[in-house]
């Protein structure tokens, strides 16, 4: 059994154990999140109309590795470099209720 949910703007495909780096969510480390479900399929058939849920734990908060964002204009002596680092949540997906 899968289902697809969205979070942070992106769709994930899921299943029951699996460990996912979404977004930074707005919940502490050891709380239980629900995530809305746009598909769930039993492994046969794959349901659109459903109101099923899923629940994860949150593991940990972070940042991902650091990102270089580097802009120049030639032959102008302009350039800026930068560094981002994404903040993530680390999630365990508990149980798929539909």
């Amino acid at each position: 059994m899968y289902a697809i949910i969205e979070t942070g703007g992106k769709q994930y495909k899921v299943q029951q154990g699996d460990e996912l780096f979404i977004e930074k969510l707005h919940a502490e480390a050891g709380e239980t999140v629900t995530f809305p479900v746009l598909a769930v399929s039993n492994g046969e058939q794959l349901a659109t109309d459903t109101k099923a849920t899923v629940t994860a734990k949150v593991e940990k908060h972070g940042k991902g590795r650091k990102l270089v964002v580097f802009k120049y204009k030639p032959k102008k002596n302009y350039h800026r470099k930068q560094g981002h680092r994404q903040p993530y949540t680390k999630v365990v997906i508990e149980n798929i209720e539909s």
